[in-house]
């Protein structure tokens, strides 16, 4: 999925080299608050899909969105 690691560089404003297969936002300081919003946004935008709010609290790292947006897509 080379396009989820490119939103979510967009979202975060980092180049996409920088966001690993592990990367959270104890890894990446870029990714506060404000830019989890901006990311959870980007996500439901590009892939087409709605989170609800106990998913968006879930949404901390790279493998939970994988899997949450692969759960998402089988629905």
């Amino acid at each position: 999925m080379d396009k989820l690691k490119q939103v979510i560089a967009d979202a975060l404003q980092v180049p996409v080299e920088s966001v690993a297969d592990d990367c959270s936002p104890a890894t990446l300081p870029q990714w506060d608050s404000l830019a989890h919003l901006n990311l959870i946004m980007s996500l439901e935008q590009e892939f087409n899909v709605k989170f609800t709010i106990k998913e968006i609290v879930e949404l901390q790292d790279v493998p939970t969105i994988r899997r949450f947006l692969q759960d998402k897509k089988s629905a």
